[in-house]
């Protein structure tokens, strides 16, 4: 295959191959390789990448305009020369340290995304229409959300969603298609105990890495119970709410405004854009999806109060929605029983007659938190440790409040405002602190048994690439054959 395969333009506009190879569709190859690399940038940075691929790499040769250009091949799989150029600009924005032979190591993980990719083709993976559509409607949603309406997304790329979606169709099959394979690569891999010693002990003692203080934080939640006569008071006002809007006498954007006890949508008169099935409760989503377009649903309840919603748009599994709530009251007298009821349990603690997490199994009114000991769940990482900075920006009362205790200390009932804005109590139980320190088997096994795993799977990566660049045709560019690369591509 001749190297510096170029896509050209006609002066019609239609593109045409350089009779060494067909059409590639590199219409936002920016935004693949950006996922698959999956670096956390602002958007602004995306749009820049999005661009860049359309006129950055635009040159003039013999009066045709050449927009890209193939550098290498893996397979039937191509890699273009925006791929590369759009992670190192990455990189860049990034400020991770770049030299001469940053886009070397750029191009090798290409090879192996393309690797991937040509596997994956030849043991016959898929992906159903049914993934892929659903895969193509998250990302969509998080790209009007940056841009904040889909009326602003439209007119920036002047297209619709549609002609959108159908563009970055087989860019996101292909990306799936080469998560899958990684999948089977490295799915079934596990460490032992053992397998964390060694490698522990393989870790040369002036490497071992330095880790931040951390806390383990228990809690117990209190919620004061709801009486009939608060629940049928909200009910009665939601639903004249609503007859007021039936009638005509107002508009829900209005009463939304006005009596919403919802949030994140009051001040916009209850309005909700680009709500994805399954993102909020599901007797919300029961009604959203079901409702006619300017339609306003029955009075429902779930765990926040009374709902009525009107939907404004559905597409798919998204839908744009005003949405109203009415929370019953709790009483005074209601939070005075809660705190109580959590004043006893301090007192089993102090005197050793209940653990901390028999109790929060038993009487805890925190779902999350109450099946794993009462030990409140790191957001950032799935685990139950947090540095002290981390949980400041998750509860800084917490932080405030765990800061005055001693490890295997207990709070005495503290109020609290719950997620869905509800006044509750809760004890507070911090069962673990440390100090800045070097990892250690002990402290640290967690942490340990993580980087572990991810060196056992990053060796089967590289055994697998061995064996499988053998088989696979991998042709590449004349321009890169200074590069240094881990493999024999």
């Amino acid at each position: 295959m001749k190297k510096n395969h170029l896509l050209k333009l006609r002066p019609n506009g239609k593109m045409e191959d350089n009779k060494t190879m067909n059409i590639i569709k590199i219409n936002f190859s920016i935004i693949y390789t950006f996922l698959w690399r999956g670096r956390r940038m602002k958007f602004s940075a995306i749009l820049f990448y999005v661009l860049f691929s359309f006129s950055a790499l635009a040159q003039e040769n013999n009066n045709e305009q050449v927009i890209d250009r193939v550098i290498a091949v893996v397979g039937n799989n191509p890699v273009l020369l925006s791929e590369l150029e759009s992670q190192y600009q990455q990189m860049v924005t990034a400020q991770d340290p770049t030299n001469e032979n940053s886009r070397c190591k750029l191009l090798e993980e290409l090879l192996y995304q393309k690797l991937l990719l040509a596997q994956a083709q030849k043991d016959s993976l898929f992906i159903t229409d049914a993934q892929l559509d659903q895969e193509l409607d998250r990302r969509i949603s998080y790209y009007i959300q940056q841009f904040g309406s889909e009326e602003r997304f439209v007119s920036f790329y002047n297209k619709s969603v549609e002609d959108f979606k159908i563009e970055l169709r087989d860019n996101v099959r292909n990306l799936l298609l080469s998560q899958q394979m990684q999948s089977k690569i490295t799915g079934d891999i596990t460490v032992t105990p053992n397998d964390v010693r060694t490698y522990f002990k393989n870790i040369p003692e002036d490497s071992v890495p330095l880790v931040n203080a951390e806390v383990e934080v228990g809690q117990i939640i209190k919620k004061p119970k709801t009486t009939p006569e608060a629940k049928k008071e909200a009910k009665d006002k939601i639903a004249d709410i609503r007859q007021r809007i039936m009638k005509g006498e107002s508009s829900m954007t209005a009463m939304a405004a006005l009596y919403s006890e919802d949030p994140g949508s009051a001040s916009k008169g209850g309005l909700y854009e680009h709500i994805q099935r399954g993102q909020f409760v599901p007797e919300w989503d029961l009604w959203a999806f079901k409702l006619k377009p300017n339609e306003i649903s029955e009075v429902f309840e779930t765990i926040y109060g009374f709902f009525i919603i009107q939907l404004i748009e559905r597409r798919g599994d998204e839908v744009d929605a005003r949405s109203l709530l009415i929370a019953p009251k709790v009483e005074p007298s209601d939070l005075l029983i809660a705190k109580k009821y959590l004043d006893t349990l301090y007192t089993k603690f102090t005197s050793d007659t209940i653990t901390f997490s028999e109790a929060a199994a038993k009487y805890s009114d925190d779902e999350e938190s109450k099946n794993s000991g009462g030990l409140m769940v790191n957001p950032m990482n799935g685990a139950t440790r947090f540095q002290m900075d981390e949980i400041g920006q998750v509860d800084q009362a917490v932080a405030f409040a765990i800061d005055k205790l001693k490890v295997g200390e207990f709070t005495k009932p503290m109020s609290m405002t719950s997620r869905d804005g509800k006044q509750a109590y809760r004890i507070l139980f911090l069962k673990k602190r440390t100090s800045p320190h070097r990892a250690n088997l002990i402290d640290d096994y967690q942490n340990i048994q993580a980087v572990a795993l991810a060196k056992k799977q990053q060796e089967a990566v590289q055994f697998w690439i061995k064996r499988k660049s053998v088989n696979t045709f991998v042709h590449i560019n004349n321009d890169y054959k200074e590069c240094v690369f881990n493999h024999k591509w």
